[in-house]
């Protein structure tokens, strides 16, 4: 197993912290049902997901309504995503995974940090909801002009924690380009939750992941000793 000895750990949130199975992937579902008629399966989702460029959900949804001949505006789909997701509470379906004492133990040892694709209402209300805001230095896409895989959101973190070494979290392709780009060790997740898990794992390892973990609980096992 691959050690690593960063000064500030930086956490992805969906697929790293929380399982969005039934949150924000069901909501990709729903939506992309509404407006074709045909229900996306969670392994197409994913698809887009590995090509890289959809870290947006919103967009995996525009683009397949497209790709069934169906021509629907981006902002009504954003619309319509966000009934779901916060009206009819499919936000709530998601599920926290570090267990508990694992967020304390980091914090005692290390810097904290979120680099989410989410908007800060969606990074929020679940972090307040979990009770853990406390914990991180929080970095969503209202804070930048670039989206990953563009590394602005790691160089933000880097800027406030100079002379720290990072290790950015993450499960997807885009992650671990952003890493790259910023100069940044990179541990990928692979759930087992994840439909396609293995070509997920190989996937993350060719972007240059130092190691890929079945559960961010295991990440202890590769930590080094703290440098606080």
């Amino acid at each position: 197993m691959v050690s690593v000895n960063p000064g500030v750990i930086v956490f992805d949130m969906d697929g790293v912290l929380l399982d969005v199975s039934e949150s924000y992937r069901e909501t990709v579902a729903q939506t992309i049902e509404h407006f074709t008629g045909k229900r996306i399966s969670r392994e197409e989702i994913q698809e887009y997901k590995n090509r890289g460029g959809f870290n947006n959900d919103w967009l995996i949804c525009h683009t397949h309504c497209t790709k069934e001949g169906v021509e629907v505006g981006y902002q009504e789909i954003v619309d319509y995503f966000n009934h779901l997701f916060f009206e009819e509470g499919l936000i709530n379906r998601e599920r926290w995974l570090p267990k508990p004492g694992f967020l304390e133990r980091l914090a005692a040892n290390y810097s904290l940090a979120i680099f989410t694709g989410r908007n800060m209402l969606e990074a929020t209300t679940t972090l307040d909801r979990e009770g853990f805001r406390r914990h991180f230095f929080l970095v969503t896409v209202d804070d930048l002009e670039h989206d990953k895989p563009h590394p602005e959101g790691l160089l933000k973190i880097a800027a406030r924690h100079p002379g720290q070494e990072l290790l950015y979290i993450g499960d997807t392709v885009d992650d671990a380009r952003a890493a790259r780009a910023a100069g940044v060790s990179f541990i990928g997740i692979a759930g087992h939750e994840n439909p396609g898990r293995d070509k997920l794992a190989a996937l993350l390892e060719s972007e240059g992941a130092v190691a890929v973990l079945d559960n961010i609980n295991d990440l202890e096992e590769v930590l080094c000793a703290p440098r606080r």
